[in-house]
């Protein structure tokens, strides 16, 4: 009773005091005198003070509890909004002071000569009309370096400079300076036994800076280099048969002066390891393993390679995905022996499903039609699904030259018997504007302009406008090709061309071209390609010299050319561009006579096969070519004969052995012929092979006879004014040359000498090409 009584006197005195303002107003409000009575925010210009207030985790009437007080201020400050935070307490009132953090208005560079602002930018994270904190400037310092450090400036050092502008902006200034590089001193190896430390520094991509380092980049220090060169040790070694090999460190040291790097690799070798048992295990049913055992590479008793098993892999997966079997999956099981130094395999085959194609799926081609590339593939809807005419139609598409990157994969289908492939393209731009030039000892100066498009309104047509400028020939054309005539695997196409050339120097005449073709080619086995041409055009022999055979003098005018043609081309090399294996035949065939004013059948073979030779690093090529022409009623004038030396048989000039009108020197051309060469090319070693450049060595034969001037052929009665000799005897050269992929466009020197030819040839030690386009 007491204590009712206490409580209703107190809450009567404070209602009194409230109502004539004796009491706090949080008293008055019924607030405990520890209580937050209200929140001010002082200090914002940008951000709304709602914003603020959001983040914290304290409001109005809750008591001043300094941890929550605490977690308010982290909270501010994780926003990355403020450059300041202070909390203050004024009687019942919390006040917030913020200082905001300025906005970017500009980002910029400065002392950056090696790298341009936008790949400095594409590393940063900082943008304009962002944040401006510290933190991220710092990271963007510390991003920046990286990319120097990439590039082998590890000196490189990145202070950012801040412009203060009006309305809490700046301006962030990243001054750089870049330093030298930073290069590789020395590379060594230690624990190396079985190869020398210059064979290992063959095998990695790193390399010690040289006099032409200058025209490389592995001499600089890259730590991502530096984990590659690890594995490509390893992959060495194991290929070798050291199935214990490892790389036990890689160490990279800085000088002091922070300019060159000393890098020691640390290896274990362990002992070579043979293969033991190979064995083939399936569960597939209807696969023979005795039918697959000829397919592996690498028989017991030889030294083990994980190349070998590599290559049986790929060879196993494409000969069961060609059986239908395309998800069968081949893994290698291997059983180190270590106390008989002997690695066994076993090859287990997974079955899988016999599978169809369900559909192609083509994404990536923007302006390239869906045909165009549809119509490359060896494959179609409902197909029985082949790993390698998939990998064949890939090969199709790239070789297309229309895009950057082609990626073919095949997924699982709707249902387990079924697959989809899918086909990525990126396009790239297919239309070029070509200058060029070049000097070779056989054309002397050359100038070339060229306007191309090779995928014409993306439908895969060519268009080719192009003049080209030499010191003996100047050549016009205009060539238009359709590769798909009504969407079917013909190709059709024209051209119109006029051509001088000079050949004063071995003939003391000028030839004039001019006419058009058309022509046509078609598939007729995967390999086995066949185009017809017909051609129709003027030939004049013109600015006879007074001192020219008078054999040439007699066929001075000019004629009228009507001929149709054909090839057949038997194509099974590696590599258009450099092959290393396989081989190339050609056969074809003219018939002139149809109208014009001259009749002939011509004849021409020619091969070429490639042998590569450990590991392809060497290539043994022997060639061929052969020609024959005969006339039909009429005789076979020069301009339709074979000349024979220069590019076809090094050692001898241009139109150097054949038929010659010693009273003269002039080269009469012959009507057969018959060329071969047997080249070895091989690498140089050393930076000099990163540098592009390839040896060879190599002898050219051959030889060129028949004319239809036999009665003026020299019988020594010396009283003819033609002196026309005609050896069909082999002539020979041996010589070595030298190839260089440069900067500037292929680099090509040979030198040749005879060792069987006539008294009457025209030797040429030295020859050379060289071109570009820019």
């Amino acid at each position: 009773m007491m204590s009712l009584r206490r409580t209703f006197a107190i809450a009567l005195a404070a209602l009194s005091w409230s109502l004539f303002g004796l009491l706090p107003a949080h008293a008055q409000l019924g607030l405990p005198d520890d209580a937050i009575e209200s929140i001010a925010v002082e200090g914002n210009q940008r951000i709304e003070r709602s914003t603020i207030e959001s983040y914290l985790t304290v409001q109005p009437g809750d008591p001043f509890d300094p941890r929550a007080i605490e977690q308010s201020l982290t909270s501010l400050f994780r926003t990355g909004l403020f450059a300041d935070v202070q909390f203050e307490r004024q009687g019942q009132v919390l006040i917030i002071n913020v200082v905001e953090n300025p906005i970017i208005n500009r980002i910029s560079f400065e002392g950056n000569d090696r790298i341009d602002d936008e790949q400095l930018l594409a590393e940063i994270q900082l943008r304009p009309r962002v944040v401006y904190t510290r933190t991220r400037v710092q990271s963007d310092v510390t991003r920046v370096q990286e990319v120097y450090r990439r590039s082998g400036r590890f000196a490189a050092t990145v202070t950012p400079e801040v412009i203060q502008l009006d309305q809490n902006r700046v301006d962030l200034v990243f001054s750089i300076d870049e330093g030298p590089l930073t290069t590789i001193r020395s590379i060594s190896f230690v624990g190396n036994e079985v190869f020398s430390d210059s064979e290992l520094e063959g095998q990695i991509l790193s390399e010690e800076s040289g006099l032409l380092d200058f025209l490389s980049s592995t001499d600089t220090y890259d730590p991502d280099r530096l984990a590659v060169d690890r594995e490509m040790l390893r992959d060495f070694y194991l290929s070798e048969g050291y199935a214990d090999f490892r790389v036990v460190s890689a160490v990279a040291e800085l000088t002091p002066t922070q300019d060159e790097f000393f890098i020691t690799f640390t290896v274990e070798e362990g002992p070579r390891y043979t293969f033991g048992n190979i064995d083939i295990q399936s569960e597939i049913p209807d696969v023979d393993t005795a039918s697959l055992m000829p397919l592996v590479v690498g028989e017991s008793g030889d030294y083990f390679s994980n190349n070998d098993i590599d290559q049986t892999i790929d060879v196993l997966g494409e000969t069961l995905a060609d059986r239908q079997y395309a998800f069968a999956e081949v893994t290698p099981r291997i059983q180190v022996d270590r106390e008989n130094t002997l690695v066994n395999v076993i090859y287990d085959i997974d079955e899988g499903a016999r599978v169809f194609v369900e559909r192609i799926e083509i994404s990536g081609n923007v302006r390239t039609v869906d045909s165009v590339i549809r119509r490359e593939f060896e494959l179609v809807e409902g197909d029985p699904f082949s790993a390698s005419r998939m990998r064949a139609s890939q090969e199709r598409i790239e070789a297309l030259g229309f895009f950057a990157d082609v990626t073919v994969d095949n997924v699982p289908g709707s249902t387990p018997d079924q697959t989809v492939i899918q086909v990525n393209v990126e396009e790239q731009s297919t239309g070029e504007l070509l200058l060029g030039g070049g000097y070779s000892s056989y054309q002397g100066p050359i100038g070339q302009i060229s306007l191309e498009e090779r995928n014409l309104l993306g439908r895969g047509q060519r268009l080719r406008i192009a003049a080209t400028i030499g010191g003996r020939t100047q050549e016009f054309d205009l060539r238009f090709t359709e590769p798909r005539v009504f969407d079917r695997p013909i190709s059709a196409g024209f051209e119109a061309f006029r051509i001088t050339t000079d050949n004063q120097d071995e003939s003391s005449y000028d030839e004039f071209r001019f006419g058009f073709s058309v022509n046509s080619g078609y598939r007729l086995a995967p390999h086995l390609f066949h185009s017809v041409e017909y051609r129709l055009q003027q030939v004049e022999i013109t600015d006879v010299g007074a001192s020219a055979s008078r054999l040439i003098a007699l066929q001075e005018g000019q004629q009228v050319t009507s001929l149709v043609g054909h090839e057949l081309t038997y194509d099974m090399r590696d590599s258009r561009i450099r092959p290393t294996e396989g081989y190339i035949l050609t056969l074809g065939n003219d018939f002139a006579g149809i109208g014009g004013d001259t009749r002939f059948i011509r004849t021409t073979a020619s091969g070429s096969i490639f042998f590569p030779i450990y590991e392809r690093d060497y290539v043994l090529n022997l060639r061929g070519e052969m020609g024959y022409i005969v006339g039909l009623g009429d005789d076979v004038r020069i301009t339709d004969r074979f000349f024979v030396g220069g590019p076809n048989l090094r050692g001898f000039e241009v139109g150097g052995i054949g038929p010659r009108d010693l009273a003269t020197n002039d080269a009469m051309g012959g009507n057969s012929f018959a060329v071969g060469t047997v080249e070895l090319a091989f690498p140089l070693g050393g930076f000099v092979e990163d540098l592009g450049f390839r040896g060879r060595t190599f002898t050219d034969f051959g030889v060129l006879t028949g004319t239809d001037d036999a009665d003026f052929i020299d019988n020594g009665s010396g009283g003819n004014a033609i002196n026309l000799v005609d050896e069909a005897s082999v002539r020979v050269s041996i010589g070595a040359g030298l190839s260089w992929d440069s900067p500037l466009g292929p680099v090509n020197l040979d030198i040749a000498y005879p060792v069987l030819s006539e008294s009457f040839d025209q030797d040429q030690l030295f020859s050379f090409s060289f071109g570009t386009t820019f």
